[in-house]
């Protein structure tokens, strides 16, 4: 099995930088659920976490990043260490050599391109120091801010999974996009 490495220097393109998940951006991030209570719609969650959630997923970072089953990156401004935001790895398939990811920002810094910026700086690192060949996104339909990210960032639409998720007793439709080392 592979792993997700640790990051020795923050990753970034010079309009956003990514680094490894810590126990500091708990404060931020919850404030982010705070400030849009439909933020856990869009992150697929039944209900926004709590600071203890977060912290036990802080503890279990590198323990789940050295066994390749999830890895969390938070989404920083340049020359700022403030949490905006995280990239949430997940759902690897290590023998099929791909990966789903997703992201939120926090909502007073959305609309400045840091989301698709920090999908396609995550997107080549998974695809080149991680050593994937597919990195995919789910986006609902309805989320039109998401999608436009995605496509600016180089994902490709592949189409619409029908009732492909089923969440708060629902299923739902996703639109799925992919990155490949192609699109880089």
């Amino acid at each position: 099995m592979s792993s997700f490495p640790q990051l020795s220097e923050p990753l970034t393109d010079g309009h956003v930088a990514l680094r490894d998940y810590e126990e500091r951006d708990i404060p931020e991030i919850l404030i982010a659920y705070q400030d849009d209570r439909t933020l856990h719609l869009r992150t697929r969650d039944e209900r926004p976490p709590s600071g203890a959630e977060l912290g036990r997923q802080a503890e279990r970072e590198r323990v789940d990043r050295d066994t390749g089953q999830r890895a969390w990156l938070t989404i920083l401004e340049p020359g700022s260490d403030t949490c905006r935001g995280l990239v949430r790895i997940h759902t690897t398939e290590w023998d099929q050599s791909r990966t789903e990811m997703e992201i939120f920002l926090a909502p007073q810094v959305r609309g400045r391109g840091l989301g698709r910026a920090a999908l396609r700086l995550a997107g080549a690192w998974l695809l080149g120091p991680c050593g994937l060949a597919r990195v995919e996104v789910m986006i609902e339909p309805g989320n039109a801010a998401m999608l436009a990210a995605s496509g600016a960032a180089g994902f490709a639409q592949e189409g619409i999974l029908r009732e492909y998720l089923k969440e708060r007793g629902e299923r739902i439709d996703v639109v799925i996009m992919s990155l490949i080392g192609a699109d880089l």
